[in-house]
C-alpha cells in the first residue's frame, strides 16, 4: 500500500470498511433469522410431541403405525415409538404415505435424550431434523421430529438476497467513492501543480521571481492549511532568495572592483622588478629575490585577470557575438599548447569543412586553451592529448582527451567549481589557481552550451558543446 496513491488508499478504505460492515450486518441478520426460524419449529415440534404422546397414551395407533401417533403433521414429520427393546419407527412421503427408515437412521434417534429438549439430528437422505424424546409414565418412548428443510432454504435464499444487495452496494460505493474522494482531493492537486511549477524554475541561477501561489479557498481545512503552509514556505524561500542574490551581487561587484584596482599595483611591481634586475650587476640574493617579486607578481596578475573575467561573465557582459570559425581557432590554440608543452605528444583532429559558430573568439580560444593547459600540467611527460572538433545533434562539439592517469571520481562532480584543486591543498607547484576549469564552463554557458568530463585511468575526455554548430565554406 505504500505505493499506491492517497486517492487509491482512501477508496479502497471506504470501500473495505462498507464490504466488513455488509458481512457484518449479513452474518448477524442470517444467524438471527435462522434461529428465529429454528425457534418456531421448535415449538411446532413441542405442539405435536404432545400430540404424539397423547395418541400413544390413549392407544389409538396399533402396534408399528406411525401415521397413527403423528396427528395433524404433514409430510417429512418423523416418529418413533420404543417399548423396551422394540420400537417402530417411519416418516410421512410427500404423497402422505408411511415410509421406513433405515438402520442408521433408526440409531440416530434412538440416541435422543429423552429430555424433551429439542436438538438437530442429520438423517442421511432425509437432511437435517429438530427432534425431541418424550418419555411416558409407562416407560414408553416417543420420539418426534419435523424437517429443517425449510429453515435451510429460508437461510439460504437469505444468504443470496444479502450477498447480491451488499455486493451492488459496493459497486456503487466504489464508484461514488472515486468521485468524491477525486473532488475533495482536488485543491491537493493544486498544491502539486503549483509546487511542480515552482520546482521548475532555475532557483539556484540569479534573480528569481515566484508569482505562484497555492490558492486556498477553506483554510480551516486540513488541505487548506497544507496550501497556507506551502504559500508561506513559498514566501519564505523568495525572501531568502533575493537576499542570496543581493549578496552574490554585492560579492561579484566587490570582486570586479578589488581585481581592477589591483591590476594597477600590481603592474607597477612587476615593472619595478623588470627595472631592478636591468641596473646591473646585483648581490645574488637581491636578484634572487627580485625574479621572486616578478613571479608572483605575474601569477597574482593571471589570478586578478581570471577573477575579472568570471565577475563580466557573471554578469554578462563584454561578449561579441561573431562567427568564429572552430577550426582555425583549435589549430592555434593546439599550436600555442604544443611550444607550452613540448613533452607531451599533441594531436588534432578536424573535419573535412570547418565548423562556424558566433560567439566571443577571445573567451573561446581561452576555454579551449584552459583544457589543454589542464591536461598539461595534470599528466606526466609523453601524454597523448588530442583536441578533436566535431558536428554535434544541435551544434559543435570541441572535445579534449588525453591518456594519463585519469581524475579521482570524488573530484569529478565538482570539478568545474571555482578553486577547485586535484590534491585540496593550497600548493601552487603546477601553478594552478582552481579557476581554469570554472572559466571554461562560464564561457560554454555564456555561449548557450556546456562542458561535461568522463574519466577513468588512461582515458579522460573533456566537451565542450556549444548551439548553432554550422559548417563554413
Amino acid at each position: 500500500m505504500k505505493r499506491w496513491s492517497l486517492q487509491t488508499r482512501l477508496v479502497v478504505g471506504i470501500v473495505g470498511l462498507l464490504a466488513v460492515l455488509a458481512v457484518a450486518i449479513g452474518v448477524v441478520t442470517v444467524a438471527a433469522s435462522r434461529e428465529q426460524f429454528v425457534d418456531r419449529l421448535d415449538r411446532l415440534l413441542i405442539a405435536a410431541s404432545d400430540r404424539s404422546s397423547a395418541a400413544v397414551d390413549s392407544g389409538t395407533p396399533g402396534p408399528g403405525s406411525i401415521i397413527g401417533i403423528l396427528p395433524g403433521q404433514g409430510a417429512g414429520a418423523v416418529g418413533m415409538v420404543i417399548v423396551g427393546d422394540l420400537f417402530y419407527a417411519g416418516y410421512i412421503d410427500t404423497d402422505g404415505s408411511e415410509r421406513r427408515l433405515d438402520a442408521d437412521q433408526l440409531s440416530r434417534l434412538e440416541r435422543v435424550p429423552d429430555d424433551r429438549q429439542p436438538m438437530t439430528v442429520h438423517l442421511g437422505d432425509l437432511g437435517s431434523y429438530r427432534v425431541v424424546s418424550t418419555l411416558l409414565s409407562d416407560g414408553r418412548i416417543v420420539v418426534n421430529g419435523l424437517s429443517l428443510a425449510e429453515a435451510d432454504a429460508v437461510t439460504s435464499s437469505l444468504i443470496y438476497t444479502i450477498a447480491a444487495v451488499s455486493l451492488a452496494a459496493i459497486a456503487l460505493a466504489l464508484a461514488l467513492g472515486v468521485i468524491v474522494v477525486r473532488v475533495a482531493l482536488r485543491p491537493l492537486a493544486r498544491v502539486v501543480d503549483t509546487a511542480s511549477r515552482v520546482s521548475e524554475l532555475p532557483l539556484e541561477a540569479g534573480e528569481v521571481s515566484m508569482p505562484d501561489r497555492v490558492p486556498v479557498e477553506a483554510p480551516d481545512t486540513e488541505v487548506g492549511r497544507v496550501g497556507t503552509a506551502l504559500n508561506r514556505l513559498l514566501g519564505k524561500v523568495e525572501t531568502s532568495l533575493a537576499a542570496r542574490h543581493e549578496s552574490e551581487q554585492k560579492l561579484r561587484r566587490f570582486v570586479a572592483d578589488a581585481s581592477h584596482e589591483l591590476r594597477t599595483p600590481l603592474a607597477s611591481i612587476r615593472g619595478y622588478a623588470e627595472l631592478g634586475q636591468r641596473t646591473g650587476r646585483l648581490p645574488v640574493d637581491t636578484a634572487r629575490s627580485l625574479e621572486r617579486i616578478e613571479s608572483e607578481s605575474v601569477r597574482m596578475s593571471n589570478l586578478v585577470e581570471e577573477m575579472l573575467l568570471l565577475a563580466r561573465l557573471d554578469a554578462g557582459r563584454d561578449r561579441r557575438d561573431d562567427p568564429i570559425a572552430l577550426g582555425a581557432l583549435l589549430v592555434e590554440a593546439v599550436a600555442d599548447a604544443h611550444v607550452a608543452g613540448p613533452d607531451h605528444v599533441w594531436h588534432l583532429e578536424l573535419p573535412p569543412d570547418d565548423i562556424e559558430v558566433r560567439g566571443d573568439a577571445d573567451q573561446l580560444r581561452q576555454a579551449v586553451g584552459n583544457l589543454l593547459t589542464n591536461a598539461r600540467l595534470h599528466t606526466p611527460p609523453a601524454t597523448v592529448v588530442t583536441a578533436t572538433l566535431a558536428g554535434g545533434d544541435h551544434g559543435a562539439v570541441i572535445s579534449v582527451a588525453d591518456n594519463g592517469p585519469g581524475i579521482d571520481p570524488a573530484l569529478q562532480p565538482r570539478l568545474f567549481e571555482r578553486f577547485t584543486r586535484g590534491d585540496d591543498s593550497r600548493s601552487r607547484a603546477a601553478g594552478s589557481t582552481g579557476l581554469g576549469l570554472s572559466i571554461v564552463a562560464a564561457i560554454a554557458a555564456a555561449h548557450g552550451g556546456g562542458v561535461t568530463v568522463a574519466s577513468r585511468p588512461g582515458a579522460t575526455v573533456f566537451r565542450i558543446e556549444l548551439p548553432d554548430g554550422t559548417p563554413s565554406s
